[in-house]
């Protein structure tokens, strides 16, 4: 397992009583170390896997590490901890959640259930949601939640600050009579458990005596905490990360907590992994002359021994419209003389709107693409509605999942039953199933009295079945018992995929019936709640990759090209505006450049159309930020134009200088609003910002997918 260590891999390998810090550049094989580190202690130090716990940023990355440490010590790998930290808070709270206070059949809210939710706070409060948005009052809660503080600590400088506090209140009343917990609750409860019950917390930390974290320059203030009260009794604690590698600031994210890891741990063993085994060194170079710029970072530079490699092409273009049939020449110039694959490109881009232009070239040109973070296939109606039958089985006091599913399909219950049902079981703390079970009393009309019954019936009827059945059973009989293929099938080539969609959800649920089927479902539904698009990737999938910069962190490509290198675009206006936002972004370039194997591409526009809008587009910093010497020269023939590199500093401060003042920007529509766009058609609206100069709006169109457009600019038409 120590084979083909460099020496500072080997350091890190071999090194294994007290605290840990190792910065692991881009591609300098981490992940080898941190299994390679596992498997030591497992085959030489005699540590038991249950006592070890290694945290990863994503599932994806947590079956890889498993898998490998399999490899070298065999099944007894399977008995490890390994796993996202909200998969593992999961795994502790379902053992203590009784000395917490909730059941261990609890519901994990995700962020769809989370606005569901706060619709009806609002709701219930007489609060304006054009005034109060949900996405804002949401991620106010969810910050609160990630520093630990509960609705008493929350400040309480104005009124909207009261009106927050009062909707996280009445929010943590639903949770708490749905048996629910969001994702921000899991880590925080981990903590409680850890804080407040000491015999818990010797517990812990005794069964992991060995706890290693990845992507720790990822962590927010709840994880920084919960990872240091578990590693407090032994402090064996390795932490992995990459300062120059933290982009996830506006979840919670501190690049503090990598950096301060030695003021924490005086005495730890710090190692430096430099040495990379993915890109060309030009490419490396011209990632270090962008990240060099940013104050407060670790000192490292990484180089590699690899020999030759292209220089970095950076190129110009008219506007997005030429950059897409750029990209698109170069895929099919270099298919041809070099026989790459289609998944050997990606594109990359800061704002999913940027993937628009890609999308309609490539569809043209016939060129196979996934766009990665496009709809989910957990996001999708079908999906949902199967998953919140199971949910409310698994834990009948889920009223998110019941509003959502009592006329999924209709059954003659209206929504003057729901919403008095629902009050009843807000009214009398109790679960809306008992609430069900009293409808009469509930206020329910008596022409609905009938539809409740059966409908009561009908869950009796599947209630019955779980613990006994097995996961992909318990869908069968959902969907036979609900008739959800006839209230999916409509005749068309949509109806025929949402039939499509419930069947691989059975195949997904199938995975789970070897295990136990007490345990069974709640495995299921806690692994579907916590999966992300990186989670689902599958990079042997034919087809050019399409992704943002945000979710393209762990992967990497023969071929990359990074577009939409323009002030305002990348660096992103709105980061500009925002205290460090512009060492963020700087971050998030050097993980594009760093995602790149064998061929980097940086491409800018003269002239870009983007939230409803087109304006002149200025070279970014960072792209001028690379020394000439590392930019290939242009080919002959066809090749664009080199970005202009001259006066850039002048230029800017002109146009600052000369800009107009802009009126503040009115919210004109609301989350949920139906409109319809000239070009794109119907859709509603998912999101509403306003920013210092426009409405910035993220609108889901029924036929063109997710965009982002300008409330000023962008032809829409709200829809009665």
């Amino acid at each position: 397992m120590l084979d083909g260590l460099n020496p500072q891999q080997r350091e890190a390998v071999e090194h294994v009583e007290g605290p840990l810090l190792i910065f692991a550049g881009a591609g300098s094989g981490k992940t080898r170390v941190l299994t390679a580190r596992i498997a030591y202690l497992i085959a030489t130090r005699k540590v038991w896997p249950d006592r070890l716990l290694a945290v990863t940023f994503t599932n994806k990355a947590a079956r890889e590490m498993r898998a490998r440490v399999e490899t070298y010590v065999g099944e007894i790998a399977k008995q490890m901890w390994v796993g996202t930290f909200h998969h593992t808070a999961v795994r502790m709270l379902r053992r203590e959640a009784e000395r917490l206070g909730f059941e261990r059949s609890f519901t994990i809210f995700d962020d769809d259930d989370t606005r569901a939710a706060l619709k009806r706070v609002l709701d219930a409060l007489g609060l304006d949601p054009k005034r109060y948005p949900v996405g804002m009052i949401a991620n106010q809660i969810s910050t609160a939640k990630n520093d630990l503080k509960g609705p008493d600590q929350m400040p309480n400088r104005s009124y909207v600050d009261e009106v927050v506090r009062r909707c996280y209140v009445e929010y943590e009343a639903i949770l708490r009579r749905s048996g629910g917990l969001d994702f921000d609750d899991l880590i925080l409860n981990v903590v409680r458990l850890l804080r407040d019950f000491e015999d818990a917390r010797l517990y812990w930390q005794d069964r992991f005596r060995y706890v290693l974290v990845d992507e720790y320059q990822d962590t927010n203030h709840a994880q920084y905490v919960f990872v240091n009260l578990l590693a407090a009794g032994h402090r064996n604690l390795a932490v992995v990360g990459d300062d120059d590698q933290s982009i996830y600031g506006f979840r919670g994210a501190d690049v503090r907590n990598i950096l301060d890891f030695q003021r924490d741990y005086p005495d730890a063993r710090v190692v430096h992994l430099e040495q990379n085994y993915r890109s060309s060194q030009s490419i490396l170079d011209a990632a270090y002359h962008v990240i060099q710029h940013n104050p407060e970072r670790a000192p490292k530079r990484l180089w590699t021994d690899r020999k030759g490699g292209e220089k970095v092409f950076a190129v110009q273009l008219y506007n997005e419209v030429e950059e897409a049939e750029y990209v698109a020449d170069e895929i099919d110039r270099l298919r041809r003389t070099e026989n790459r694959k289609y998944r050997e490109f990606a594109v990359l881009y800061r704002t999913n709107a940027q993937s628009r232009g890609f999308e309609e070239v490539f569809v043209r040109r016939r060129i196979p693409y996934r766009l990665v973070g496009g709809t989910r296939f957990w996001e999708r109606r079908e999906v949902k509605d199967l998953m919140a039958y199971l949910r409310l089985l698994a834990n009948p006091a889920d009223t998110v999942s019941f509003a959502r599913i009592v006329n999924a399909p209709r059954r003659g219950i209206g929504q003057v039953t729901v919403d008095r049902l629902v009050n009843h079981s807000r009214e009398r703390d109790v679960p809306v199933w008992q609430a069900l079970e009293e409808a009469a009393g509930a206020g329910v009309p008596k022409a609905a009295l009938g539809a409740v019954d059966h409908f009561l019936k009908q869950l009796r009827t599947l209630r019955q079945s779980v613990g006994v059945l097995r996961p992909s059973e318990l869908v069968d009989l959902v969907v036979e018992v609900m008739q959800l293929k006839t209230y999916y099938t409509d005749g068309t080539p949509q109806g025929e995929a949402r039939l499509e969609n419930l069947l691989e959800l059975r195949g997904l649920a199938e995975e789970y019936d070897p295990l136990d089927p007490t345990d069974s479902l709640s495995e299921f539904l806690a692994d579907a709640a916590l999966t992300s698009d990186v989670d689902t990737y599958d990079e042997s999938e034919e087809g050019v990759t399409l992704i943002t910069l945000h979710m393209v962190k762990g992967l990497e490509f023969p071929i990359v090209f990074l577009v939409g290198l323009e002030e305002g675009v990348l660096p992103h206006q709105r980061a500009l505006e925002e205290d460090k936002g512009l060492d963020e972004e700087r971050r998030l370039c050097y993980v594009g450049i760093t995602r790149a194997r064998d061929r980097l591409y940086l491409t800018c526009a003269f002239r870009r159309h983007l939230y409803g809008r087109a304006a002149a587009g200025m070279t970014s910093r960072f792209l001028l930020e690379i020394p000439q010497a590392l930019i290939s020269a242009p080919r002959e023939g066809k090749a664009p134009a080199p970005p202009p590199r001259h006066e850039y500093r002048e230029r800017f401060l002109e146009r600052t200088v000369q800009a107009a003042p802009v009126p503040p920007p009115v919210q004109r529509f609301t989350e949920g609003e139906r409109v319809r766009h000239s070009a794109f058609g119907d859709g509603v609206i998912v999101k509403s910002t306003l920013t210092r100069t426009d409405e910035e709006l993220l609108i889901k169109f029924d036929k063109a997918g997710l965009k982002i457009l300008s409330g000023q600019l962008a032809p829409l038409e709200k829809l009665a």
